[in-house]
């Protein structure tokens, strides 16, 4: 549940979770991580439900969620904020884009663009087919951004230095759907800056998205935050652990195990007789004794057996 009577402070993280079905240990990763991070930094822990999606949302998914990490004890600051509830901020965003002249709208389907794309980080690079307008006979069915041919460098407390060139890797992307729903990448610029975000820690499986977040930050007058990319857990197959690929559940009556399993999968430091360690013992240690520095720099991991149908 919020804490309350919690003073603003510099360091102010962030949780996001989207409520497509309950937290697997992946996502554990994610929360732990995060919220490690926070509260060793004596900061804020935000906690955002990305409910933007809801072709891909369970039913009852965001109120289990928060009924899991309350039970882990994972406690985060403030009002939940959710996605849904500020399409109004998403639309003043895309107005701001509009009048700098940077968006236009596109008539093309997923189907044709790997037809006439080069491959790039995200998939297909999109080739500017409406760039300098819709062809003949085609309505828009989706609205892009205009990218330009600078580079953007990401430097991530954990992965290192990267850069990216997004009209080579990226091309023009997409900031509403042809669904009309807002993307991703623009909603989780304007979250963040809304929420005053100024460090973000999530799974490295978003890295490469990064570059995306930073440009449209800078065209809108935003500031970047600091970033931190953890290892994700996969399966025997190499694939992330998620719905699709059958991950199991969390159980709040193995909180301390799990607790345990992340920190282990995250290379911290356990205090001795961590086995008979209650979770509020190994979740005040793991604050104390948080190292990024032990965390191995790389974008994957393999998940304890366990988590994994």
């Amino acid at each position: 549940m919020p804490r309350s009577g919690t003073e603003t402070k510099p360091y102010r993280g962030r949780f996001a979770p989207s409520p497509t079905g309950p937290l697997h240990f992946g996502s554990m990763v994610a929360a732990v991580g995060s919220y490690l991070d926070a509260r060793h930094h004596r900061g804020e822990w935000r906690l955002r439900i990305e409910d933007i999606d809801p072709p891909r949302e369970v039913p009852g998914a965001a109120d289990g969620i928060l009924r899991t990490l309350e039970a882990f004890g994972l406690e985060w600051d403030g009002a939940v904020s959710y996605q849904s509830r500020r399409r109004d901020r998403y639309e003043a965003a895309l107005a701001r884009l509009e009048q700098l002249g940077l968006l236009y709208g596109c008539a093309c389907t997923r189907r044709e663009i790997p037809d006439s794309g080069l491959p790039g980080a995200g998939g297909a690079v999109y080739p500017g087919i409406c760039r300098g307008g819709l062809p003949p006979g085609r309505t828009a069915r989706s609205l892009r951004v205009r990218v330009d041919d600078s580079g953007i460098g990401v430097h991530d407390r954990l992965q290192g230095h990267t850069r990216q060139s997004l009209r080579e890797e990226e091309g023009d992307f997409i900031v509403r759907r042809a669904d009309g729903l807002i993307a991703y990448q623009l909603a989780v610029v304007v979250d963040d800056a809304a929420q005053r975000i100024t460090h973000v820690v999530r799974g490295a499986d978003l890295l490469d998205s990064t570059p995306r977040q930073i440009y449209l930050q800078r065209l809108l007058g935003l500031s970047t935050p600091d970033y931190l990319h953890l290892p994700v857990a996969v399966n025997g197959a190499g694939e992330k652990l998620a719905k699709q690929t059958r991950a199991r559940e969390v159980s709040p009556e193995h909180a301390g195990r799990i607790l345990r399993d992340v920190l282990r999968f995250l290379r911290q430091r356990l205090p001795e007789s961590a086995d008979d360690a209650t979770p509020e013992e190994l979740r005040q240690w793991a604050i104390a004794h948080w190292d990024v520095r032990a965390i191995p720099a790389g974008r994957a991991l393999p998940s304890p057996t366990r988590y994994v149908v």
